[in-house]
């Protein structure tokens, strides 16, 4: 440790409380940054830390009653280091033993008093995170160094995660820094739900003033491109490998209950909902709305149900045929070469085009969700019972923004995303949710999420809501409301070996480079025959 600065010694703390420690005096108390790696050197283990808070002290009142003005600087040096002084605070997240070539465990004990503390080196960083590479993904550089903090990425995509920041603080460029990391090192097949068409072939700057690339552009052969409105595509150039369609024998009265508020629903449409499906099956859509005032009449007349609740579910189901992509039937060709290229180890981005709308995007997130849900279920089961590898499905991501509004308290237990999030990775299905106000999503989702990567947060309660289900997380809730505004984020959880804050990752050409090396040629898309779209949509294709 010769070679590290020297920042101060350990003075009291506890196992559950953290470190306490004075400041040498020769070090800048504005040099510490809270978010700062440090090593404090025990006797028998060296303890990886983090500062969580810093302070000023003084050895006697007295002291602060009086303090020296400007006219007396000289009086201010003398009183400095020793009758005033700094200290900070540090919690211990890692500890390994001297000498020895085992990787870090988490922290069982403490050091003794007046332990010296270090500024992290470069060798601390790489052996506490490791080097790029064998499954290990950079995605960024520590506050005040420039070496990598790398994440896991194995560990990353078998449990679900989240992306979390306030509006501007950069979600969507560490979301995509983290979706280019799971591509290169094929950690995962990916389904990304593309709200605003930031992910497929180009995105902008979180300023809106420079395009960048996408990720079918970075891994050519790699992304498929599906869209909602192919208007849309060809108008931005977009190289987009088909539409999707969704038809009403499609939706289930499920998919209707996660709508409820944007339909504006009132409380009895799930009765009437469910009445109906009853009656009429997979079309039961199309045929309520088929019904004229008198056969509506007879119809509630038969089945016991309420005639304005029925009247009203009938006049709002009217907003889905507002929809262009939603047809009568649908061949769901489009969903099966989804299905295809996801299970060949593939990545799918769906665009949505001009369809923005919580309507559209919820609707057509949770029908594909559920659908390819069912199939990796189905594949699941079939492996377990064969035991053989090939019937085994491919790890697969799904990438969903705004997610809260899938996983509200009233609504996690019922969709889709909810039992995915809960179920961990059992089915080889796991979500990346990426949201702005992580307090609206469901506790419990929230504490089955491995890992979180948070940019600035201001809100008390989205701050708390990050941080459920972590153990002391009380100072790193301090750090977390002092990140700036831009490129800088905490991340924490299963794919991680300890809380850290980084400078992110530059999306730029040198970027580029690196993960366009190597990529194949984009091939074209998936063909599909007559036979293929008349096919049962899980059966398997010869």
């Amino acid at each position: 440790m010769a070679h590290a600065t020297r920042i101060g010694l350990v003075t009291s703390g506890s196992l559950l409380e953290g470190l306490t420690a004075r400041l040498d005096e020769r070090y800048e108390i504005e040099r510490l940054r809270v978010g700062q790696f440090m090593v404090v050197q025990g006797r028998q283990n060296r303890f990886f830390s983090m500062l969580t808070d810093v302070q000023l002290a003084a050895t006697s009142l007295s002291i602060l009653a009086d303090p020296p003005d400007d006219e007396h600087p000289l009086l201010r040096e003398i009183l400095a280091g020793r009758n005033t002084y700094g200290t900070f605070k540090l919690t211990p997240q890692l500890m390994l033993p001297e000498d020895s070539l085992e990787t870090p465990r988490p922290v069982k004990t403490i050091p003794a008093h007046f332990a010296p503390i270090y500024e992290a080196s470069e060798d601390d960083f790489g052996l506490v995170f490791g080097a790029e590479g064998d499954g290990k993904f950079q995605m960024g550089t520590p506050l005040d160094m420039d070496v990598p903090v790398c994440i896991d990425l194995e560990r990353f995509v078998e449990r679900s995660n989240g992306v979390f920041g306030k509006s501007g603080t950069g979600k969507s460029f560490l979301t995509r820094l983290l979706l280019c990391g799971v591509i290169k090192h094929n950690a995962a097949s990916n389904l990304i739900f593309d709200m605003h068409s930031e992910y497929g072939w180009s995105g902008t700057t979180e300023d809106k003033i420079q395009e960048v690339k996408g990720l079918a552009q970075l891994f050519p052969g790699q992304v498929y491109i599906y869209t909602l409105d192919p208007e849309s595509s060809r108008r931005r150039g977009v190289k987009y490998d088909g539409d999707i369609t969704i038809g009403l024998n499609e939706i289930r009265v499920d998919d209707i209950l996660l709508l409820q508020d944007a339909l504006n629903l009132n409380p009895t449409a799930a009765e009437s909902a469910f009445i109906c499906a009853q009656r009429f099956g997979d079309d039961w859509i199309q045929k309520l709305r088929e019904l004229d005032t008198e056969q509506l009449k007879e119809f509630v007349e038969s089945t016991g149900a309420n005639m304005s609740s029925m009247s009203a579910l009938s006049r709002k189901l009217a907003q889905l045929e507002q929809l262009k992509f939603v047809t009568r039937k649908s061949s769901q060709s489009s969903i099966r070469q989804i299905i295809d290229a996801l299970l060949a180890g593939k990545n799918v981005v769906v665009e949505f085009g001009q369809y923005r709308s919580e309507l559209a995007y919820m609707l057509v997130s949770n029908i594909l969700t559920r659908l390819i849900y069912d199939e990796w279920v189905r594949r699941t089961e079939t492996f377990l019972a064969t035991k053989k590898s090939s019937d085994k499905p491919p790890q697969l991501m799904i990438t969903i923004e705004e997610a809260h509004n899938f996983l509200t308290p009233s609504l996690a237990k019922q969709t889709i995303f909810g039992k995915i999030a809960r179920e961990l990775r059992k089915y080889s299905v796991t979500l990346l949710v990426v949201d702005q106000r992580p307090s609206s999503i469901d506790n419990e989702v929230m504490s089955q999420l491995g890992s979180r990567i948070t940019a600035l947060l201001n809100d008390d309660r989205d701050i708390d809501a990050v941080f459920m289900g972590v153990g002391g997380s009380k100072g790193l809730k301090t750090v977390l409301a002092s990140l700036d505004s831009r490129q800088q984020a905490m991340m924490l959880g299963h794919a991680v070996p300890m809380p850290v804050v980084m400078r992110t990752r530059a999306y730029d050409k040198a970027f580029y480079e690196a993960m366009m090396q190597g990529n194949r040629r984009r091939p074209k898309p998936i063909p599909i025959t007559d036979d293929d779209a008349n096919d049962d949509l899980f059966g398997s294709r010869q």
